[in-house]
């Protein structure tokens, strides 16, 4: 995936799960995208106390106040990587690698790696919030970033074809430095 605004989503509900079920997110995810303007990074970007607020009073979304300035953050680390002249895939594609043997049992599927763990820095320092090694990790595999299906899962077949598939725009080779 190489849209912006959908990798922002992405990682917006990401961590709006942090410490909930998946199940709780998804049947809210049509009230997120609402609440979110459709996570258009530009417009939630542009989100101050009076959306805060609404946001803090509409029970089809997490009502957790971190979380939501959270996301205004990220929206707004988002702009800002745009101005720099990148964008938050480059950013997060850059930290992609080719998959190695796949897991023969859940047990082997770490909560992070080496590169959750670099691209949750990046993202730090670029000023996104809510972007722990684990929440980036989880972000990663459903973006297909990182394929860690089992052997003989029908689906790390089908993400390796799709990431075959998949042409990236140019990527840099570090993340962004906004002290640069």
């Amino acid at each position: 995936m190489a849209d912006d605004d959908r990798i922002f989503e992405k990682l917006c509900l990401e961590g709006f799960q942090s410490g909930l079920s998946w199940l709780t997110i998804l049947r809210k995810r049509e009230g997120f995208r609402r609440a979110f303007s459709g996570f258009d990074a530009a417009k939630v970007a542009a989100f101050g106390d009076v959306e805060v607020a609404r946001l803090l009073s509409d029970p089809s979304i997490i009502r957790h106040r971190g979380k939501i300035q959270a996301a205004i953050a990220n929206a707004r680390a988002t702009m800002a990587l745009r101005d720099l002249g990148t964008s938050l895939a480059s950013l997060c594609w850059s930290f992609a690698r080719e998959p190695g043997p796949p897991p023969k049992e859940m047990e082997e599927v770490p909560a992070t790696t080496a590169e959750s763990r670099a691209l949750s820095a990046a993202l730090k320092r670029n000023g996104f919030q809510f972007v722990g090694p684990t929440t980036v990790y989880s972000a990663m595999q459903s973006l297909g970033i990182l394929n860690d299906h089992l052997v003989g899962c029908s689906f790390r077949a089908e993400v390796e074809l799709e990431r075959a598939q998949f042409r990236r725009r140019s990527t840099p080779s570090q993340a962004p430095d906004p002290a640069r």
